[in-house]
């Protein structure tokens, strides 16, 4: 893999769970991390204080004034950003007769228009650039959908037209934009399900058992290895053969 020493990387929830695990695996590569985060300070805190150059920055991705204000930050503080990983969200599950207007828009703000608040406000500079890495974190449920999940699904399988969409608006600018799609990977939203639909799940996976997050971050390194040019628009799906 080519070097990586020195670019700069925006990870979104990058202080816990898959995001941490994405977070690690570039500083790894010499890879500055812009760490943004809503909750979990102390994690955030703990990253930048074990990895030389990497800067915490505090947001609400579903608001498109604390993106734009992010995307400042980062320059601010680390002078470039070459890549992109949007992969905060959240879930508020309700079966679609139960769910409420502002669970629908509160899950979408974030899972889905927050991607697409955070490429705008950084795709100026990649093009001025000629060069620039988006990753955008989508779900097995975004292909698949799921019972009770109608918001964070739609959301998730937004994601891959925004993907698609700005792949091939960027293709000729040395910009690749990808998604990858985690299937029920052991993170502490998955593992804080109930111990019998834990069990429930895991049994309907091939390979029978949970993705470990750092499955999801050897994948997400690779697309944004500066060798990855020749890959945009494309869909990784991570799920232990779940959904084929």
């Amino acid at each position: 893999m080519a070097s990586m020493d020195g670019q700069v990387a925006l990870v979104t929830g990058g202080a816990r769970g898959i995001g941490l695990a994405i977070s690690s695996r570039l500083a790894s590569r010499g890879v500055k991390v812009a760490v943004g985060y809503s909750h979990g300070a102390d994690t955030a805190k703990q990253f930048a204080a074990d990895h030389e150059g990497a800067t915490i920055h505090q947001g609400n991705i579903g608001v498109a004034a604390d993106c734009e204000r992010v995307i400042e930050e980062v320059f601010d503080q680390q002078g470039r950003l070459d890549i992109l990983v949007n992969n905060a969200g959240i879930t508020i599950d309700r079966t679609v007769r139960k769910m409420s207007v502002e669970d629908w828009d509160r899950v979408i703000h974030v899972n889905l228009s927050g991607a697409f608040y955070l490429s705008r406000a950084v795709l100026q500079h990649m093009l001025d650039n000629g060069y620039g890495r988006i990753i955008n974190i989508s779900s097995v449920i975004g292909e698949k959908g799921n019972v009770g999940q109608a918001n964070y699904a739609a959301a998730k399988s937004g994601l891959f037209g925004l993907t698609n969409s700005l792949a091939l608006e960027t293709a000729r600018k040395g910009i690749t934009v990808n998604s990858v799609a985690p299937g029920f990977i052991a993170t502490e939203m998955v593992q804080g399900m109930p111990e019998e639909a834990l069990q429930r799940v895991i049994g309907q996976i091939p390979v029978g058992r949970l993705g470990e997050p750092d499955e999801i971050a050897r994948v997400v390194e690779f697309l944004a290895d500066p060798e990855s040019g020749y890959i945009t628009g494309e869909v990784y799906g991570i799920n232990g053969g779940l959904y084929m």
